[in-house]
């Protein structure tokens, strides 16, 4: 391939992994197929949440509050995973991905990693890591954490 080309041409020791991101739909329905080729999926979950509703983040913040006031969202899915449409297909991903890939990395990147009701998600469908604005690792960490204690006292 090109970067141990690269590597040898250079002759510099250098240990990198093959990845991708994950952001739609379609990508979560192959993830087996994907898993093959790729070390590592890091779900890039507001991508796939614009692409699973079919909103644009760009106006989403002027139907959003009356999406939720009226019932028909519970909260806005850019902060919190919706896990009904997002969550089942993260899931999906996730277990397709590992079955084909049993040493798979798989994370999510974005706001959703500093929401602690996602990181619970993610906790829940077995990720290895979430990613997210530095202010908010804190948050991740904490929520990491109760995520963990949670399942030991189930």
């Amino acid at each position: 391939n090109k970067a141990d080309e690269i590597i040898k041409e250079y002759d510099v020791k250098l240990d990198y992994k093959i990845g991708t991101m994950i952001e739609i739909p379609r990508a979560c329905i192959i993830a087996d197929q994907i898993a093959k080729e790729a070390e590592f999926f890091s779900f890039g979950t507001n991508d796939l949440t614009q692409m699973t509703f079919g909103f644009s983040r760009d106006d989403v913040g002027k139907f959003t509050p009356e999406y939720i006031e009226k019932g028909i969202l519970e909260k806005d899915p850019f902060q919190v995973i919706d896990k009904e449409g997002v969550g089942t297909l993260v899931k999906m991903g996730v277990e397709k991905g590992r079955k084909a890939r049993k040493n798979l990395k798989i994370g999510i990147c974005g706001e959703h990693g500093g929401d602690p009701s996602s990181v619970e998600f993610c906790h829940n469908v077995k990720m290895t890591y979430v990613s997210c604005s530095p202010y908010r690792v804190p948050i991740a960490r904490l929520a990491a954490a109760h995520a963990k204690l949670k399942e030991k006292k189930e």
